[in-house]
């Protein structure tokens, strides 16, 4: 292929590439190319969609463990300022689990693990009062799977706003 094709061939790309890209911009703040709900129309500031597409709304857990770490922490400190942002909401903290293990010992693992979201939130301004916390074990998996892969994504907290 000469120079003249290889050239026409990577503009007509990128033709194509500006002309798929209808995603509309947001002015809700949130990070680039988010801010739409499932519908395509905006997200209401202080909803459950904003929390969850701009702030993110779970933070995962390491196998048999309820210690939060550093990605953990960041994620609950942007949750802990779109709290402050709307005082008016009220959130649940779910703890979850992976598939292994008996349901007992997953439910009270996975009270442990809301237990800690709940205490770093409430540790960083966040009115104890306004947080809940319910386990679930592994009774809500994520994702359905017998791997890591899914038992990663499984092994989490979700923070869920109770008041709309």
């Amino acid at each position: 292929m000469n120079f003249f094709a290889k050239s026409l061939a990577v503009v007509s790309a990128l033709f194509l590439l500006a002309a798929c890209d209808s995603t509309p911009s947001s002015s809700s703040g949130g990070k680039s190319g988010q801010g739409g709900t499932a519908n395509g129309g905006p997200v209401r500031p202080g909803s459950a969609e904003d929390l969850t597409q701009n702030v993110g709304d779970r933070v995962f857990f390491e196998l048999d463990s309820s210690t939060l770490n550093a990605e953990s922490q960041h994620t609950l400190d942007r949750q802990a300022a779109w709290l402050k942002q709307y005082p008016n909401v009220n959130v649940t903290v779910e703890g979850h689990c992976d598939e292994r293990g008996t349901r007992e010992y997953n439910l009270a693992l996975g009270e442990r693990r809301a237990a800690a979201t709940k205490k770093y939130l409430a540790g960083i301004g966040i009115a104890a009062n306004r947080i809940s916390t319910i386990s679930y074990g592994k009774e809500r998996p994520a994702v359905i799977g017998s791997d890591e892969s899914a038992w990663g994504q499984n092994r989490r907290s979700v923070t869920v706003l109770t008041n709309q």
